[in-house]
């Protein structure tokens, strides 16, 4: 297995392990006829994370990028404020564990850590209870999108080959600037896709402003506030919306489309962030009276 190193300038360097792993495995079935076949089912894989030999948790993955993956959920749930905080991820699937070293320790690690919310979803996540604070001191960058942009977006998704199309049971997050597909993540929970896709920028130096995230989960509140810690202020899921993350969402200004398919969405914040263009949507579902 040999290390990766990150190579984003005037920065100190990450070193990282590669440990990828396959995503699916061939298994034998039967269906309703009585007819066995193989079929495709997504890997499950536990991955337990320790930050300076302490154990922190344990991540439920499929296991392809588990160092972006690492380093995301570190920075979404604030114990490090950028990669350069950390010295080292090193993934052995061997024995389903991620060592982090950091440079000088996580401040207050153990009461940062206390308090876990269970998350909503498949591929049910973990966040720790003071993620929400500070949430009212987060400014998002004046990104827009435009009505033939998320168009685009959508048939991207569509078009995209994905574990997914070969054996379901996965949710997915993509990062766009405009029309341009920059990153597609599949994993067992969109939260684990949505912190690999947030290490993956951080590694890379990439500039939140002018990004769209997309999402095939809903749109809840910790997806929200993700969202915003990683600076993307418009969010797409091809489902729906909660209460809690709609009133999250209007606070930040972030511009949060659900029920996106086809040439179908609803905007349900941050309307001033999409530029409509209704010709494009072809004939309204409801014919006027």
């Amino acid at each position: 297995m040999e290390p990766i190193v990150s190579h984003t300038q005037n920065l100190p360097k990450l070193v990282l392990t590669h440990a990828s792993a396959p995503l699916t495995q061939a298994v034998e079935v039967m269906n309703e006829f009585g007819e066995k076949y193989e079929l495709a089912i997504p890997c499950e894989r536990a991955l337990t994370v320790y930050v300076d030999k302490r154990e922190l948790i344990t991540l439920m993955t499929l296991g392809a990028r588990p160092e972006w993956l690492v380093l995301g959920y570190l920075l979404n749930q604030r114990l490090v404020s950028g990669f350069n905080d950390i010295e080292s991820i090193t993934v052995d699937w061997e024995v389903g564990a991620a060592a982090v070293k950091t440079r000088s320790g996580v401040a207050d690690l153990a009461q940062k850590t206390a308090r876990r919310v269970v998350t909503t979803g498949c591929g049910q996540g973990s966040v720790f209870g003071d993620m929400m604070d500070g949430v009212d001191q987060l400014t998002l960058p004046d990104t827009r999108i435009t009505q033939a942009e998320l168009y685009a977006v959508v048939n991207a998704i569509r078009l995209q080959q994905s574990v997914y199309k070969t054996a379901g049971s996965v949710h997915g997050c993509a990062l766009f600037a405009g029309e341009e597909l920059l990153l597609f993540v599949e994993d067992v929970g969109r939260h684990n896709a949505i912190d690999t896709i947030a290490g993956w920028m951080a590694l890379n130096g990439q500039d939140s402003a002018g990004k769209v995230l997309y999402t095939t989960g809903r749109l809840t509140s910790e997806m929200v506030v993700k969202s915003a810690q990683m600076g993307i202020a418009v969010a797409v899921s091809r489902s729906g919306m909660t209460q809690m993350g709609h009133a999250v969402a209007q606070k930040l200004g972030l511009c949060a489309i659900g029920r996106a398919t086809n040439k179908r969405f609803v905007c349900f914040s941050g309307m001033d962030r999409l530029l409509l263009q209704p010709e494009l949507a072809g004939a309204p579902l409801r014919a006027a009276a």
